[in-house]
C-alpha cells in the first residue's frame, strides 16, 4: 500500500495482518471494532465466527500451537475480553504465540467507567507478554509489527492490543510494516563442546523435550541425534508430538500419571538434557524431581528465553537458543562408540511399550476404554490431530495414543477445561483434509460445547469422543482421596449428547458397549458432519489402574 494513500484505522490494521502473513482470524463480533470487521470484508483472510470469546481464543491458540505463527483472535470489550482471558492464560502457560485484539471505548470516555470499560493493561498485565492500546492511527503498523515479534520471539506467548473505537475510524497515510522475522540465536561452539563432554562422561543420561519453537524438521533432527547416541528421550507434560513414539529411544512422557519406571529413571539420571521446556509443576512432580535451586543431576537447560534459564533450576550448562536452532546444531556432535547407557535405553523402551499397551487394561463397565484406544490406534491415520481439554478421561489419550508426527497434538499444559472442542474446530478449519478427533469429558465438553455450532456452520467434520461418567471426575477423585465418602459439588446430570449433536445439525450416536464403538466411529467419519459419540463409562472407572472405591477404601484405611 502506498504511503500517500489515506486509509481508515480499521483497514490499516487489517492490511498489517495481511502483510504479516495472517490467513485466519477467530472472532466474536462486536460494535467496538466494526471498522476492523469492515476491513476484513475484502481481505484475503478467512474469518471464523465463534459462539463465545473463550472458544475463539482457544481456536487461535490451537492455530499458534500447530503453525508456530501467532493465532489471531478478535473480541469486543468488557465481557468479551473477560471471556477471552481463559485462552490468553492457556497461551501464557503453554508458550503459544497469540495476538488478542480487543475493542475499546472511545478515548475521550476513559476513566469514567463507561459502558464495558476495562483497564486492559491491569487486567491482562500478568497473563500476556505485552499489553498495549493503540491511541494514534499512524502507529498501527509499528505496534502490530512489534506485537508479532513479541509473540514469537524468546519464549512465545500472548499479546493483547486494545483498539479504541474512535481511533479505528480515523484516517492516515502510512506505509505497511514488513513481515516479521523471528529473532533467534545459535548455540556456541564452546557450549556444544561442553555438551559433548558432559555426554561422554555420563553413565545414565536422559533427555526431556518440551516447550515450543519446534517444527517437524527439528523433531526429526533431534530424533536422529538421539538415535546416534542411543539417548533415552522423554517428552514433557502434553508434549508427545515432539518425539516419535515409534522411535527406539522414546521412553514416554514426564507428566501426570507418569510411568513409575520412567519416574525412577529420571530421578536416577546423572545428566538431564532439558530442551525447550521449563520443568514446571506437573512434569517435575510438584517440583520434587529436580532439586531447587541446584539439581542433584547435572542439568543442561536449552531454552529460547534467557529469563527462564536459572529462574528455578541452576543448570550445569545453560544454552539460550530455540529447540529448532539447537536441534540443527546437534548434527556435529560426536557420539560415543559404545554408549554406557545403551542397554538402559532399551530396557526403558520396553517399559514404555508395556505401559502404553492398553490390551491388558480391564475396568468396570461394558465400555472398555482400553479397547477403544486399541481400535483408534489401528484405525487413525498417522497425521490425525488429537485434541483434549482437562480431566481424568485425558489419561486414556495421553497414555495409550502413540504420537508419531509433529503437529498432531493439541492439549493445554495449563489444564484448562473446555479446550478440546474449540481446538478441534480451529485445527479442522486450518487443515480441513486431516482427521481431527477431540477427546472430552462430560464436564469438560460443556465448558465450550456451543462451539459445536461453529463446526456445523463451517462444515468441519470433527469427531468428538465424549466420555461421560456423570461427574467432574478429577475433582471427585481428589475428593475421595482427601474426604472419602463425602461427595460434594461434583455430580453432574447430563443431556443426551447424541441428541445435542443432531440438534445442531451434526451426527450423534450413543455408545454404551465396547462392541458399539468401532462401527459408530466409522459411521461418524462417513457422515461427513461434525459428530459426537456419547460414550458412557462406569463411574468407578476413574483411571486405567484404579477405581473410586479403591481410592476411597485406601483413604478411609489411612484415616484409621
Amino acid at each position: 500500500m502506498s504511503q500517500q494513500e489515506s486509509r481508515l484505522g480499521g483497514h490499516i490494521l487489517v492490511d498489517q495482518l495481511v502483510a504479516q502473513g495472517v490467513k485466519h482470524v477467530f472472532c466474536v463480533p462486536g460494535e467496538s471494532y466494526l471498522a476492523v470487521l469492515d476491513g476484513l470484508h475484502d481481505a484475503d483472510i478467512k474469518v471464523t465466527v465463534c459462539r463465545q470469546e473463550g472458544g475463539a481464543a482457544m481456536m487461535a491458540d490451537a492455530h499458534g500451537k500447530l503453525t508456530g505463527e501467532p493465532g489471531i483472535c478478535m473480541v469486543t470489550r468488557g465481557p468479551g475480553a473477560s471471556n477471552a482471558l481463559a485462552g490468553v492464560h492457556i497461551a501464557k502457560q503453554d508458550s503459544t504465540p497469540l495476538i488478542l485484539f480487543v475493542g475499546q471505548i472511545e478515548r475521550g470516555m476513559r476513566e469514567r467507567e463507561a459502558f464495558q470499560e476495562m483497564d486492559y493493561r491491569a487486567v491482562f498485565g500478568t497473563q500476556a507478554k505485552w499489553v498495549t492500546e493503540i491511541d494514534q492511527v499512524e502507529r498501527i503498523p509499528e505496534l502490530i509489527s512489534r506485537a508479532f515479534h513479541v509473540a514469537t520471539s524468546g519464549r512465545p506467548g500472548p499479546v493483547v492490543i486494545a483498539l479504541p473505537e474512535d481511533m479505528l475510524v480515523e484516517a492516515a497515510a502510512v506505509a505497511d510494516a514488513p513481515r516479521y522475522e523471528i529473532i533467534d540465536s545459535a548455540p556456541t561452539a564452546g557450549q556444544l563442546a561442553d555438551l559433548e563432554k558432559l555426554l561422554a562422561d555420563a553413565k545414565n543420561p536422559v533427555a526431556i523435550l518440551g516447550g515450543t519453537r519446534w517444527d517437524a524438521r527439528a523433531v526429526q533432527q533431534f530424533a536422529d541425534f538421539a538415535q546416534r547416541h542411543a539417548l533415552p528421550t522423554a517428552v514433557s507434560f502434553r508434549r508427545q508430538m515432539l518425539f516419535p513414539a515409534d522411535h527406539p529411544c522414546f521412553i514416554g512422557d514426564v507428566g501426570l500419571g507418569i510411568n513409575p519406571a520412567l519416574l525412577k529413571r529420571v530421578a536416577d539420571a546423572d545428566l538431564v538434557l532439558l530442551v525447550g521446556g521449563r520443568m514446571s509443576e506437573n512434569p517435575s512432580q510438584a517440583y520434587t524431581l529436580l532439586d531447587i535451586p541446584v539439581p542433584r543431576q547435572k542439568l543442561v537447560h536449552v531454552h529460547p528465553d534467557s529469563g527462564e534459564l536459572a529462574r528455578v533450576y541452576r543448570p550445569t550448562l545453560a544454552i539460550n537458543t530455540s529447540p529448532a536452532a539447537f536441534a540443527q546444531a546437534l548434527a556435529g556432535l560426536k557420539a560415543p562408540a559404545k554408549p554406557a547407557w545403551a542397554e538402559g535405553t532399551q530396557a526403558m523402551r520396553e517399559s514404555y511399550l508395556q505401559w502404553s499397551d492398553p490390551s491388558a487394561i480391564t475396568t468396570p463397565g461394558a465400555l472398555q476404554m482400553g479397547q477403544v484406544m486399541a481400535y483408534l490406534e489401528k484405525t487413525l491415520p498417522a497425521d490425525a490431530i488429537m485434541t483434549n481439554g482437562a480431566g481424568n478421561y485425558a489419561t486414556w489419550l495421553h497414555r495409550f495414543h502413540r504420537f508419531n508426527r509433529y503437529g498432531t497434538q493439541l492439549a493445554p499444559t495449563s489444564g484448562s477445561m473446555g479446550y478440546g472442542l474449540p481446538a478441534a474446530v480451529g485445527a479442522k478449519r486450518v487443515w480441513p483434509d486431516k482427521t481431527v478427533v477431540c477427546f472430552a469429558g462430560d464436564g469438560c465438553f460443556l465448558m465450550h460445547g456451543q462451539e459445536f455450532a461453529t463446526a456445523v456452520q463451517y462444515d468441519l467434520p470433527i469427531v468428538v469422543v465424549l466420555v461421560d461418567n456423570g461427574m467432574y471426575g478429577t475433582i471427585r477423585m481428589h475428593q475421595e482421596k482427601h474426604y472419602p465418602g463425602r461427595i460434594s459439588a461434583t455430580a453432574l446430570k447430563n443431556p443426551d449428547f447424541a441428541d445435542y449433536a443432531r440438534a445442531f445439525g451434526g451426527h450423534g450416536e450413543r455408545v454404551e458397549t465396547t462392541e458399539q464403538f468401532g462401527p459408530a466411529f466409522e459411521r461418524a467419519l462417513a457422515s461427513g458432519k461434525p459428530a459426537i459419540l456419547h460414550c458412557f463409562i462406569d463411574p468407578e472407572t476413574i483411571t486405567p489402574s484404579t477405581t473410586l472405591e479403591k481410592i476411597r477404601d485406601a483413604a478411609l484405611k489411612a484415616q484409621h
